[in-house]
């Protein structure tokens, strides 16, 4: 059974590129690979990897319709910085 895939454009800056494809190198993965295992660990650590193949996480309790929780919550409380 093949699992579909889809691709996407990723803008990265160069050294977050070139530190991506170092640590790839070191846990012996695709650059590819890298970023979807990094991806999948940070969804599974915000409680949010659907369980079963083809599941849709559930919504967050906590935020209401049309907002955007915040990873960081103290960040959150933060006032945004001026330019």
């Amino acid at each position: 059974m093949t699992m579909e895939r889809k691709s996407f454009l990723l803008r990265l800056e160069p050294a977050t590129m070139e530190a991506l494809r170092i640590w790839a190198g070191d846990d012996l993965r695709s650059l590819n690979g890298q970023m979807e295992f990094l991806l999948r660990r940070a969804l599974r650590d915000a409680g949010r990897l659907p369980s079963a193949r083809g599941a849709r996480p559930a919504a967050s309790s906590s935020a209401k319709p049309g907002e955007r929780e915040s990873a960081n919550p103290e960040r959150s409380a933060v006032a945004p910085e001026k330019a």
